[in-house]
This record gives structure tokens, sequence and C-alpha cells, in this order.
């Protein structure tokens, strides 16, 4: 069983040294200089490959259901990829639309947004947008509810807005879990919050405007200090 740990490791180590970095930044973390993510993010340094994410963070995806497959009024099932078409005098050309967000369940989360013909290259180009605008979320223990000083939760109540959609996001005792929206949802666990509550007004119906509101809500908790 050591054996096989060993070679795992030496394999995922032997990746990561097939990246040849471009940029400075790039360099600097494959040469060791920079090993964590935050020293990044603390001096708002621009990341502009997205393997000096995969080379810091353990990083784990979730898409998110953007689409909605076609049903009787209305009422068809959700799906990853939103299709759209656009009229030619050749015929109708579809485009996929497909959002996806990157995180470590442990304070550090992105979101991405791709468009291509196909589905595989929207998936792509999402993931890799997520990674370069990862960011830091604040977490903590702001109920007043709950005395455990752990990061579980939010510090604060914060508020974010995207078109129509506003949603409030409140802190909450350890133990209530995640009392939000099923898309929502997936962007607390990646960014590892355990407990909140959420609250929402608008057209939340339209599941872009959610996620990039629930997202420009905890990047504003992560600007107060």
């Amino acid at each position: 069983m050591p054996e096989k740990i060993n070679n795992e490791e030496t394999e995922e180590k032997k990746e990561k040294i097939e990246w040849v970095p471009k940029t400075k930044l790039g360099k600097e973390v494959l040469a060791g200089k920079i090993k964590s993510i935050d020293e990044i993010l603390e001096k708002n340094l621009k990341i502009l490959e997205p393997e000096i994410v995969d080379f810091l963070l353990p990083i784990e995806t979730e898409i998110i259901n953007i689409g909605q497959a076609k049903g009787k009024f209305g009422g068809g099932k959700r799906r990853p990829w939103r299709q759209t078409q656009r009229k030619t005098a050749e015929g109708n050309i579809p485009t996929f639309s497909c959002m996806c967000i990157v995180g470590d369940k442990n304070g550090h989360i992105g979101l991405g947004y791709g468009k291509s013909k196909e589905t595989v290259p929207a998936k792509q180009k999402a993931i890799r947008k997520a990674k370069l605008s990862i960011f830091k979320v604040k977490r903590g223990c702001g109920s007043f509810d709950c005395i455990c000083n752990e990061p579980h939760s939010i510090p604060m109540k914060t508020e974010g807005k995207c078109g129509s959609v506003r949603i409030i996001l409140m802190p909450a005792p350890k133990g209530t879990g995640l009392v939000a929206d099923n898309e929502c949802k997936k962007i607390f666990r990646l960014a590892g919050i355990k407990d909140i509550y959420t609250k929402s007004y608008g057209q939340t119906r339209t599941k872009i405007n959610m996620i990039k509101a629930c997202i420009k809500a905890l990047e504003n908790l992560a600007k107060l200090k």
C-alpha cells in the first residue's frame, strides 16, 4: 500500500512539473518562491495562468444548472448547458453556455462563464475563467445564537445584486445547515461554509443572475476589514 501512495504522489508531481509557466508569477510559483494562494491575493497580483491555482490548491469543480430542457408550460428539467440560437441565411447556429464554480472547501472560490459552439469547450472555458477569478471568502461565526468562534458561517450580514436579483446572506448558528437555493448551496460547499441563512428577491429563476449576486455578496464581505 505505501508503494502505491508514493507512486501516486510522484505522478502528481510529474504532472505539475510538466507545466511550463509563461508569466513571472507562474515562474515564481513553480520555483517555490510563492507557496500559498493567499500571498498572491494579499498582494493583488493578477493570475493569468490557471495552472497556478492547480499547483497551489486542491481544486474541486461544480457545474451550475443554468439551462432548461423543453417542457410543457415552461416546466422543463434544469440542465448544465444553456442553448441559444442565432438566425442566419444558412440556418440556425446554436451556441452553448456553461457556468462553473471552483473551490477548495477552505475559503477560496471562483466563478467562470464560458460560451462555445459545443458543450465540452464551453465547460473548459468556464473552468479556466473560474480559476483565474478565484478570491478568498471571509468566514467566521457571526450569529448571536452561537459562540463557538469557528469558521463555519460568515462573520456578518452581506448583500449582493445582479440584474433584478438581490440576495441577502446572514450568519447562522452551528447545525443550521445551508438554508439556500440548490445552486447557491454548491457555492457555499466549495467555499467551506456549513451554516448560513439566505433571502432573495427578484427573478430568482434566472440562475445566472442568482449565482452572480451570491458571488458579489461574498466579494463584498471579503472587502470589509
